[in-house]
């Protein structure tokens, strides 16, 4: 308990002069990315006459690769200095959003989709090494919220400005700005001095699919890692789920107007930066594995609600909840991923845990309507709960009995 009272609050942790740096271009890249995926789906959606599948496409064009390139991308983050990997990354990204600007087919829109997710799977891990060796452990939790509420605030403000900057400027200006915001953060980050144990930057490639093997095995072998990166992967699971279908539920389950379908993506970005407020709060009392627990079953309860009820209060209830849950799980298990993970792997396990959440949101969005379509709405929402449900007994369970053991042995 001793070491929960100590934990760093958020103004603490925004007092280091490097971590506000590092937060600061993680701001400007975000907004960004957010007005340019605006500019993209509007080009597909409205220039290009794009079909349902085309425009599901280029969700799956970014997130995809992630599943298959962030393992290699890890071993490469784990030898490489991650402050040369972070700006390397954001001047490679700013050279391919600008080359939005000149894609006229939807083709070519993937492509680049496609390289910026494959860029992006090295600077992931090389940022958490960042964040881990500018931040004590005891303010992981406090800069990790931190840096949710940044990721929320450009998620709900930038529907309206990419509107705004379409409509007077043209969905050019949306990527002209996210270059614009890699090439910010890039000397941004040249700012910042990242210390960290060398030595690993001298191995040879030889030892490149070892060193992959290694981390792997270390998860799987690390039961707090091994359940950490499978609920984090349910949660979002689960939400992509929830996102895939809502749509269609809020049209033929509520009978409802487009306008709750809109407000309901923000009412998730609001209960997601409640939950990163709550967090700190609960870490005082509860463990990070107890917190990521509860954040598992408050999903599961949402979605139950979604398909027990059929009224817009409980689904905006409903919603602001699991939006409350999700940014629990989130922070907990990235806190306890960062913590329990030596330094010298924690871009391997950043990044394996960067693979497993690409294919549990691309497996989400692929599996939810094909569910729908046979069983109806209601009972895929019904199964989501279940499973989330069942993880979290199981994950609840193993807590006890590691913590039994513990006190036990001491």
């Amino acid at each position: 308990m001793a070491d929960q009272q100590a934990q760093m609050t958020i103004r603490d942790v925004f007092a280091i002069r490097d971590f506000r740096r590092l937060t600061a271009a993680q701001l400007v890249s975000v907004f960004g990315d957010f007005l340019a995926l605006y500019g993209v789906l509007s080009i597909v959606s409205f220039k290009l006459d794009g079909s349902p599948a085309e425009v599901a496409g280029i969700s799956v064009a970014y997130i995809l690769p992630m599943a298959f390139v962030s393992p290699l991308a890890g071993v490469f983050a784990d030898r490489w200095p991650p402050k040369v990997t972070m700006i390397t990354s954001d001047l490679v990204r700013g050279v391919l959003a600008a080359m939005l600007v000149f894609c006229s087919n939807v083709w070519q829109i993937y492509a680049v989709m496609i390289a910026l997710s494959t860029i992006s799977s090295f600077f992931t891990p090389a940022q958490t090494i960042g964040l881990r060796s500018l931040v004590p452990l005891n303010g992981l939790m406090s800069a990790n919220a931190l840096m949710m509420q940044v990721f929320q605030i450009t998620q709900i403000a930038s529907p309206g400005v990419a509107g705004l900057m379409i409509a007077k400027l043209g969905e050019s200006s949306c990527f002209w700005l996210d270059a614009f915001s890699f090439f910010f953060s890039a000397a941004t980050v040249s700012t910042i001095v990242l210390r960290r144990p060398g030595g690993a930057a001298s191995k040879p490639l030889s030892t490149l699919f070892a060193d992959m093997g290694e981390g792997v095995r270390f998860i799987f072998t690390h039961q707090v890692l091994a359940f950490t990166i499978l609920s984090m992967g349910a949660g979002l699971f689960a939400i992509r789920c929830y996102g895939a279908l809502i749509a269609v539920y809020v049209r033929d389950i509520l009978h409802a107007s487009t306008m709750l379908f809109g407000s309901l993506g923000s009412l998730v970005g609001i209960g997601m930066m409640a939950g990163t407020i709550m967090v700190h709060r609960l870490a005082k009392t509860r463990s990070k594995e107890h917190m990521m627990m509860s954040g598992l079953f408050g999903v599961a309860i949402g979605i139950l609600a979604l398909a027990i009820f059929s009224s817009v209060i409980v689904t905006v209830a409903a919603t602001i909840a699991m939006g409350v849950s999700v940014g629990l799980v989130i922070i907990s298990a990235q806190t306890l991923m960062q913590g329990q993970t030596p330094m010298e792997m924690l871009g391997r396990v950043t990044s394996s845990l960067m693979s497993v959440l690409s294919i549990a949101q691309v497996g989400g969005l692929a599996v939810a309507g094909g569910i729908a379509q046979v069983v109806g709405i209601r009972n895929a929402y019904f199964a989501t709960s279940a499973l989330l449900a069942c993880i979290g007994m199981l994950g609840w369970r193993a807590v006890e009995r590691r913590k039994a053991a513990e006190a036990a042995a001491a």
